[in-house]
């Protein structure tokens, strides 16, 4: 009789190798910007506050800014194989002082992000459930609950979280271009099926500058390709063509979604449509063409779609968190996986604690889940992941001037360095409608970039103190990716 053979077991400090392929790799990055939650939360602001009927374009522009980005991103991607997000591209760019700065402002923008979405399906949890019939509890409940599932399935192997997160995006995915597709056999709308929404005259139309600024924070999540090096199959090639898959898919997808919405209304129509009726739209939209029982699954995929966002953010965190813990730049506990999955679960239990007890914080003094808990925390992630975005370009352009690597000067200079710009470009836009964004004049609010400003010094700091201190553990900093 053959002898039980027991799952591989994974060494304490490793992630499970060989895990994920390119669709798993999709699948993450696009759960994170979570389809449906971004069509359905961000776009009415978009056409509302921004450029009305040039929204679907303004996601065809940055597609191709993003795209940019990833020339110089995935280049570097093939000489560095981290679990560690950016933290090693900074820091193979820039030097390590400016690496650990970008790992403490990338923590805390990613755990902002986290702590967004836990307010907003606590909100639409409690609103769907409400209009149905049901009792009227409390939004944090709802949102502890979702900390508490995420948790554990975060401590499964990668490759599971990888199926869920796949099932979520197709059925978030199916809904939205049924819609599309009822509004296009329609006829389009009042106004007819045209293609005017893609024309320069309607993107750079007055309000460009803040619809771009709904529009990049609708890619938050494309950097976590890279965050997956150590467990992908055949990582050279997998990041690099799942990066272009996903940055391609969300630009192509948001914007057809967007024009089919826009041409349902009449894009002369739009912008006022979406003031009016900011938060409906969509769903006006899905119970006139597709019936209420379709508008009452748009729901439910709603909270699936944000479950999904939950869960790939908890574990871009939690291998941010066993980077820098088995680099010895904290508690070097945060490295542990479990031997059976290969999942962090000791970063997976910190990082909930932290979220969870913000959340609580926010609950117990009483703070709105939208208008504040989202809001805000959406609001500071936005800006904290362009800060980053900007630096990793910066740092890809020094990176390669140190050493070609047999890339031209298109890979190495040309595309990092119009990404930079661009990305600059929204940053200072972000930066400059806050009150917009976040819907908020608050004093707080005004303070977000002091605040990414003051992280990322206290990084650099920290990571000099180090050199001085524990030059054991600076001088090995970056190189757990080489």
């Amino acid at each position: 009789m053959a002898a039980n053979v027991s799952p591989k077991q994974e060494a304490p400090n490793q992630l499970r190798r060989n895990a994920v392929g390119v669709a798993h790799i999709v699948f993450f990055v696009v759960a994170a910007a979570a389809p449906l939650t971004a069509v359905v939360g961000v776009t009415p602001a978009a056409f509302a506050y921004g450029n009305g009927p040039g929204v679907p374009g303004t996601f065809l522009l940055v597609g191709l800014l993003y795209l940019l980005f990833s020339v110089g991103f995935t280049a570097m991607s093939k000489f560095i194989n981290s679990a560690g997000g950016f933290y090693p591209y900074i820091t193979a760019g820039l030097g390590r002082p400016a690496g650990v700065a970008g790992a403490l402002i990338a923590l805390a923008t990613y755990n902002a992000i986290d702590i967004a979405v836990y307010g907003l399906f606590g909100f639409f949890a409690n609103d769907i459930i409400k209009s149905q019939g049901g009792p009227d509890i409390a939004w944090w409940v709802y949102a502890f609950g979702l900390g508490i599932a995420v948790y554990f399935c975060g401590t499964r192997n990668i490759a599971f979280s990888g199926k869920v997160l796949g099932f979520c995006m197709i059925a978030e995915i199916a809904i939205l271009l049924l819609l599309a597709v009822a509004i296009l056999a329609d006829g389009g709308g009042p106004e007819s099926i045209h293609a005017a929404p893609f024309g320069p005259q309607a993107i750079f139309a007055k309000g460009c500058g803040v619809a771009l600024v709904f529009v990049v924070s609708s890619f938050i999540g494309i950097e976590a390709t890279v965050i997956f090096g150590e467990e992908a199959r055949d990582p050279r090639r997998a990041i690099p063509r799942a990066t272009y898959i996903a940055v391609s898919l969300i630009a192509v997808f948001y914007a057809f979604s967007t024009w089919a919405i826009a041409l349902h209304y009449g894009p002369s129509n739009i912008q006022a449509e979406a003031n009016a009726h900011i938060a409906t739209i969509y769903i006006s939209a899905v119970r006139e063409l597709l019936g209420t029982a379709l508008a009452l699954i748009m729901n439910g995929l709603l909270l699936t779609s944000i479950f999904a966002c939950a869960l790939s953010f908890h574990n871009t965190i939690n291998r941010y968190f066993f980077a820098i813990g088995r680099e010895g730049l904290i508690w070097s506990g945060l490295a542990r996986t479990n031997g059976l999955h290969g999942a962090p679960h000791v970063a997976g239990a910190v990082q909930t604690v932290l979220a969870m007890g913000i959340t609580a914080i926010f609950a117990i003094t009483g703070q709105d889940p939208y208008a504040v808990v989202v809001a805000w925390m959406g609001t500071f992630a936005s800006l904290g992941i362009l800060v980053i975005q900007v630096i990793v370009s910066i740092a890809a352009i020094a990176f390669f001037r140190k050493d070609r690597r047999g890339l031209g000067i298109s890979h190495r200079v040309i595309a990092p360095g119009l990404s930079a710009l661009g990305l600059g470009g929204c940053l200072v836009l972000m930066a400059a409608n806050l009150a917009v964004v976040s819907g908020s004049d608050s004093l707080f609010v005004d303070c977000f970039p002091a605040m990414l400003a003051a992280i990322g010094a206290a990084g650099f700091g920290f990571a000099v103190w180090t050199r001085s201190r524990r030059p054991a553990v600076y001088a090995n900093l970056g190189r757990a990716f080489e």
